[in-house]
């Protein structure tokens, strides 16, 4: 079955690699949530500031992710993170993100090599009624779902 794909592109600054100029790893982790955000208000969902005041959609934060490391990157290139929903579940979903690096520019951006995968299982949540400071997963909103798809 075809997944709906987004892509969402990251240019490595200076600060975001160690003193070898590689790329820290915890800014891949950064960049997939951006991509995953980005993914969802281009399938159309509202940013989560809007869903938080409509529907108490605080966002969806992931209690796994999993990442593969294949290349290193460093400051003055460019990736690609393409991402799309693997599975729909009940309560979460499985959202994937494969990182490439970029060549060329613009509009005529060729992808060249992996440089990671990432697969993380995320759930929608809205704050506990009983306790606002906690969080709770809720169903997967159906029509979420078929913005997505």
């Amino acid at each position: 079955m075809a997944h709906r794909t987004t892509h969402h592109e990251v240019n490595i600054q200076f600060g975001a690699c160690d003193p070898a100029g590689i790329v820290f790893y915890p800014n891949f982790s950064r960049w997939m949530d951006a991509a995953s955000l980005s993914f969802f208000m281009q399938c159309g969902v509202p940013p989560w500031r809007e869903l938080v005041k409509t529907r108490g959609i605080v966002g969806t934060p992931p209690p796994e992710i999993h990442t593969r490391f294949s290349k290193a990157v460093t400051y003055g290139q460019a990736i690609l993170i393409t991402t799309w929903i693997e599975e729909w579940r009940a309560r979460v979903f499985v959202q994937m993100h494969r990182v490439t690096r970029c060549i060329g520019g613009g509009g005529d951006v060729d992808v060249d090599e992996l440089v990671c995968e990432g697969r993380e299982v995320r759930a929608f949540v809205k704050r506990d009624a009983d306790n606002p400071d906690r969080l709770r997963a809720i169903a997967v909103p159906d029509d979420i779902r078929e913005l997505c798809t």
